[in-house]
């Protein structure tokens, strides 16, 4: 499943919107889905295991600069 949200992410990300880690835990993350913008939360993602919490890693958004080390595709 949480292998589902890491492609949910990617896409977001591709189709030029935003996301940020709202909680990241051990084996739990939450992440908010915001619009092109930034401006405005239009949606949630909560999955517990570890590809998630790994693919987050160092990450605070999307937009921070950083790029995940994550090899999917």
């Amino acid at each position: 499943m949480d292998s589902d949200q890491v492609a949910v992410l990617r896409r977001w990300e591709d189709s030029g919107a935003l996301w940020r880690v709202l909680e990241l835990g051990a084996d739990r993350a939450t992440v908010g889905l915001f619009t092109c913008d930034g401006g405005e939360q239009v949606g949630s993602l909560t999955c517990e295991g570890p590809e998630l919490v790994r693919f987050l890693a160092r990450r605070d958004s999307n937009d921070d600069g950083s790029r995940s080390p994550w090899p999917g595709p």
